[in-house]
């Protein structure tokens, strides 16, 4: 008989976290556990309220699969059951971990994968003052990456990410607007930053705004995050965007999110594999998708106080693939 546990958790943040929908100075993350034969698995998700989500409901329809869970659900029933999300994506990432555990295979061979090697990923700097994200980023300029959280457009945008530049004039960066421009800003602001040597544009646009990207010649990539969830509605997304952010708390889980990657190389679009911010237990099956990934934005633990132990290993911008006490 499975044993399931599910609880929330608060892990602050080393100051705070700013984008253009606001500032938070925790993570807020649901923990699931899933014990079975002496073993347990974890999974943890981050209820997003841009997604109609909260922790509240998150614990609930956990809570709610416990009868079926307890009674041998799988983790292919789990995804005709549950629909995606952040509740799915902690059941998902617990469920392969009980089965790495109880196995002794690890989850990059369950499956079907090489062996994860250690890989760069981005950091982000938080939406601020152009002399703040100077600052900021002169303080990560040895980081090959920088992530720059963007605001509304215009002059001040542009004045942001020319401060990150001086600040660190190496960095390769990629700028994320969160849905916070205008559809007449993202030509004129792209030219700008091709010519800071911007390498990416996240999700200039809201997403219920996204057709206006068709076709057009932007001359910085631009990256789907917001419009872009599951495999339900990847062909819409060729022609708008170059790229889309893979995020396992928007897939549902490792399960779908191995699939979106699979169906995205297939439609020619590039990956980033990103995440919400929360601890190393949230990035460790991420690591698995972001092997094939061209950009990753793997940082959460980086932007804590303090992460989980065990945790991953981080060096500097290097982020090594999880050891089985953590996950998988």
């Amino acid at each position: 008989m499975r044993e399931i546990t599910v609880e929330a958790q608060s892990w602050p943040i080393a100051g705070a976290f700013t984008i253009s929908r606001g500032a938070k100075t925790e993570a807020r993350v649901v923990v699931t556990t899933v014990s079975e034969g002496g073993v347990t698995g974890r999974g943890e998700c981050v209820p997003y309220q841009r997604y109609g989500e909260n922790e509240k409901d998150t614990i609930a329809a956990i809570k709610a699969l416990q009868p079926a869970l307890t009674d041998g659900m799988t983790r292919e029933e789990l995804q005709r059951t549950m629909p995606r999300g952040a509740a799915r994506n902690a059941l998902d990432c617990a469920m392969w971990d009980l089965e790495a555990k109880r196995t002794g295979r690890p989850a990059w061979e369950l499956a079907g994968l090489g062996k994860p090697r250690a890989l760069t990923t981005a950091y982000t700097l938080s939406l601020g003052s152009p002399d703040a994200m100077e600052a900021a980023a002169a303080a990560a300029a040895d980081r090959p990456l920088l992530k720059l959280k963007l605001g509304q457009g215009g002059d001040e945008d542009i004045a942001r990410v020319e401060a990150v530049r001086a600040g660190a004039p190496r960095a390769a960066l990629i700028v994320d607007a969160n849905e916070g421009w205008k559809p007449e800003d993202v030509m004129p602001l792209a030219r700008e930053f091709a010519r800071l040597g911007v390498s990416l544009i996240e999700q200039p646009v809201p997403a219920k705004d996204d057709e206006v990207l068709r076709g057009i010649a932007s001359p910085v990539p631009l990256c789907a995050d917001e419009s872009a969830h599951g495999l339900e509605g990847m062909k819409r997304l060729v022609g708008l965007y170059d790229f889309i952010n893979v995020k396992l708390d928007k897939t549902g889980g490792l399960t779908e999110a191995l699939s979106v990657m699979r169906c995205a190389k297939a439609r020619k679009l590039r990956v980033m594999v990103g995440c919400m911010v929360a601890t190393s237990l949230a990035m460790a099956p991420a690591m698995l998708v972001a092997q094939q990934a061209d950009y990753v934005d793997l940082d959460g633990p980086l932007l804590l106080a303090e992460d989980r132990k065990p945790a991953l290993r981080y060096e500097g911008s290097l982020v090594y693939p999880p050891e089985a006490e953590l996950w998988g």
